[in-house]
């Protein structure tokens, strides 16, 4: 059996129709793409290049068929000067391949019984009519619609133009609008990747910006002790960060426009926030409505298909953001709308479809990068909150090395938090810093996709000098750390537990007195490191038989004590990631906790 005829139990096959690519036009195999960009336009191109016969037309129901949705924010504060740049391929261009792109057809309905899609056409005048389409085969890329939150008067603020999304073309250009009329005050109600990077290049251009968001700390696939430091750098550029906030309100006042806000922590505190402008990035829906209508079987919106892309329905494919995908490590049903995934399997679907032999598409990591200010903020796999959610035991360890070696001016530490599990294997990964984060998580994401563990980690053979990295690299290091705990050879304890430890165990500070004096946490001692040996005995009467739990920094020389400790027979174990790691977990909680 061929890999194209290869199918799940209980998932459908593919049309079965046969066609030998020649005769007249109206005899060659019809294929229908529903939605460009990424995923339907990956597609399309991979289609025409494997058969130059068929019949390819998408339909998009906007006025772009291809664009850089990632590059959208930067055109609103001018980094991007020129918006031909946004969307460089038209229907033109397309037509060159023979791809007939029909732009401003919504499809609203599929009949699966006698193949066709109705779209919703909008002619130049705004005029709109049905058009019927046949297909023999139709690849569904519908992407998602924006999540538009049940704020008082939000309507009448996207109605008057003051209120948009930022997920189109149309969008950025009317944002630059604003900043190029004089907009002065602005609000992004979301903080994932778009509206993370919408406030900053509203902040960039020189507008007063406030970042709201109902979770307690912005880019939540993040940890909470990564994103600290994000959030940082956010405020740096003046950008006023609303966390455990709900918009309830938009006040639409020509004079004084203003965005109402209820903190979780103070219902009806009424918070008003100025907003010429107001970004709505509160993350999107599966626009699958018209194909679950038609009998495709969708889990929470979403498509659900095999390995190779098919639905339950023959004859219809799916690709792109309003496909659930299978998690890599958790196995969790989920949609990652990301471009990268949707391009492969835009691929993936054309060799299935076309008769290559074709692979499977790819599980998701959900591996992303998104730019803060001067930070760089990246993760791949698998957070805590995930592998909490499918039961999968896990050893998580902190660090904090610099991406360069330690002697270069101005270096500064990348923050790395990495999972493993119980045999080893690594589960995910999350790197925040000015310089270095992008490249450890994409060899982390590789080597995730690789199924390496701590060990291989050690033995990666990375490209090293002073400029871009030490002999062991930040990826080395977290591998050697990863085995260290998975063998025993150190134990840790973590930042949340800060209260029960200093309640239950004698907490030791093994940095230096002066660093001791500066800050400490209330009830440690200082044994510097240096002193450790020499001090047992002192220590021991100290702890009385209970535990010892130690810290210091970056967790390097706590981790160190905890070795001379454990072999002279104490219950001890280091802080991991140090106090730096404690303060970014902890934010404003952790003052209460010094002496």
């Amino acid at each position: 059996m061929s890999s194209r005829d290869a199918r799940n139990p209980g998932q459908p096959t593919d049309s079965g129709d046969s066609f030998d690519g020649a005769g007249p036009d109206e005899h060659r195999r019809r294929i229908l793409v529903v939605g460009g960009v990424a995923g339907g336009m990956s597609f399309a191109a991979r289609a025409r290049r494997l058969d130059r016969h068929v019949r390819i037309t998408v339909l998009d129901r906007g006025d772009y068929v291809s664009f850089s949705n990632c590059g959208l924010p930067y055109y609103v504060d001018g980094e991007i000067e020129d918006s031909y740049h946004l969307a460089p391929r038209t229907p033109e261009t397309f037509a060159q391949q023979d791809i007939d792109v029909r732009l401003r057809h919504d499809v609203v309905a599929l009949d699966p019984d006698a193949r066709t899609v109705t779209a919703r056409v909008t002619d130049e005048s705004g005029a709109t009519r049905e058009e019927t389409f046949e297909y023999d085969d139709v690849v569904l890329s519908p992407g998602g619609d924006a999540i538009i939150p049940p704020i008082d008067g939000l309507q009448a603020g996207f109605d008057a133009g003051r209120v948009r999304t930022l997920r189109t073309v149309d969008d950025a250009l009317a944002l630059r609008g604003h900043v190029d009329a004089g907009a002065r005050t602005a609000v992004v109600i979301g903080g994932g990747y778009i509206g993370v990077e919408a406030a900053e290049v509203l902040a960039r251009a020189g507008l007063d910006v406030a970042l709201v968001q109902r979770s307690e700390h912005v880019l939540p696939p993040l940890e909470p002790e990564m994103a600290r430091p994000v959030t940082e750098e956010l405020e740096r550029l003046g950008i006023a960060v609303h966390t455990g906030a709900e918009a309830t309100a938009y006040r639409h006042d020509r004079e004084a426009p203003a965005l109402v806000l209820e903190h979780g922590t103070a219902p009806g505190d009424g918070t008003e926030l100025p907003a010429d402008v107001v970004v709505v990035s509160a993350g999107i829906e599966p626009a699958t409505g018209p194909f679950e209508a038609a009998g495709i079987v969708c889990q929470d919106g979403a498509l659900i298909t095999d390995p190779h892309g098919r639905t339950n329905v023959p004859g219809v494919w799916a690709v792109g953001d309003a496909v659930a995908s299978d998690d890599a490590v958790t196995g969790e049903r989920r949609v990652v709308a990301l471009a990268g995934p949707a391009n492969r399997a835009g691929r993936a679907v054309a060799d299935a479809m076309l008769g290559v032999d074709a692979r499977p598409i790819p599980s998701a990591l959900g591996t992303a990068v998104v730019r803060a200010g001067e930070l760089t903020a990246a993760m791949t796999g698998a957070n805590r909150k995930t592998l909490s959610r499918a039961s999968i035991p896990a050893h998580t360890v902190h660090l904090h090395p610099t991406p360069q070696a330690g002697y270069i001016p101005g270096v500064e530490p990348i923050h790395l938090v990495v999972h493993f599990g119980n045999d080893g294997r690594l589960l995910g990964a999350q790197a925040v810093g000015e310089v270095g984060a992008d490249k450890r998580i994409d060899v982390l994401a590789t080597a995730l996709r690789a199924g390496l563990g701590a060990d291989d980690l050690v033995d990666l053979d990375l490209a090293y000098a002073p400029h871009y990295g030490s002999a062991k690299d930040p990826v080395n290091l977290a591998g050697m750390l990863g085995q260290d705990v998975i063998d025993g050879s150190l134990r840790l304890w973590y930042a949340e537990d800060t209260e029960s430890v200093l309640a239950e165990a004698l907490m030791v500070d093994v940095r230096g007195s002066e660093e001791f004096a500066e800050d400490r946490l209330r009830g440690s001692v200082n044994i510097p490191i240096e002193e450790l040996l020499d001090r047992l005995d002192e220590l021991r009467d100290r702890a009385d038989g209970g535990p010892v739990r130690l810290l210091c920094s970056t967790g390097v020389k706590s981790a160190a004590a905890h070795r001379i400790l454990a072999e002279a027979g104490f219950d001890s174990a280091s802080l991991s990631g140090g106090l730096v790691t404690l303060y970014a977990a902890l934010g404003p909680e952790a003052r209460c906790l010094l002496a």
